[in-house]
């Protein structure tokens, strides 16, 4: 039996789309460096803290809504220091 994969909602795409632009205007002109690295170092910290309060700490269901493996789940939970 196959998951589908579920579409991330519009909202999330065009907030993330006015906080980008707003960013690299607030930057006048400059050009950042690393910026994918930036990005998801603040994003994947509270993402990882919403999941797993929204399951109750479930780290396999965590990992199942994150579509990641439980492995790699634990390891960025440690990464982060969430335990």
């Amino acid at each position: 039996m196959s998951e589908t994969p579920v579409s991330v909602p519009k909202p999330l795409d065009c907030c993330v789309r006015e906080l980008m632009q707003n960013y690299f205007r607030d930057l006048d002109g400059h050009r950042p460096t690393g910026l994918y690295r930036a990005v998801i170092d603040e994003v994947e910290r509270p993402l990882l803290e919403v999941v797993l309060e929204v399951v109750n700490s479930n780290r396999t269901e965590a990992s199942q809504i994150l579509g990641i493996n439980r492995g790699t789940l634990l390891k960025k939970i440690k990464y982060h220091q969430l335990t």
